[in-house]
């Protein structure tokens, strides 16, 4: 249910339950979205796990990493994530959400109207204008 995860290289992923008489209906739902029909039922059904390389190539995961390497690359994905603006980050996310189900048409429709609003706020506008002006932008959050 991350919106973003890294697993260590040695991680194995499953979806167990079956093995002990219980479907795991509650990890399915994330699962499912996250690796599609066939995959999922494979893991459900089985109960077999995945290995982290597997996981990464499935989309479950978005990469794995030596272990000693984990909490650096965290670290570094969430600085990236922390340079941009919180308002542009909080309305992609919901945007995403919002869209990631619906048919295409209708989320294109849906996107260009979240689109026009992002680009008007100060933010926006900070953002273009630094890059213009070739220096970093200064987030107000607006």
């Amino acid at each position: 249910t991350c919106d973003l995860a890294v697993a260590v290289d040695s991680a194995r992923f499953g979806t167990p339950g079956v093995k002990i008489g219980l479907f795991c209906s509650t990890p399915m739902v994330a699962v499912s979205r996250s690796i599609g029909r066939k995959r999922a039922l494979q893991m459900l059904l089985t109960g077999e796990t995945i290995d982290a390389a597997t996981a990464v190539e499935w989309g479950l995961v978005n990469e794995a990493v030596p272990a000693d390497r984990l909490r650096a690359r965290v670290d570094e994905l969430a600085a990236r994530i922390a340079d941009a603006s919180p308002l542009t980050l909080e309305i992609g996310k919901q945007a995403f959400y919002r869209q990631i189900d619906l048919p295409q048409d209708a989320a294109y429709r849906e996107m260009a109207e979240t689109m026009a609003t992002n680009a008007v706020t100060c933010d926006a506008q900070e953002g273009m204008t630094a890059f213009l002006e070739k220096r970093a932008p200064q987030w107000q959050g607006k």
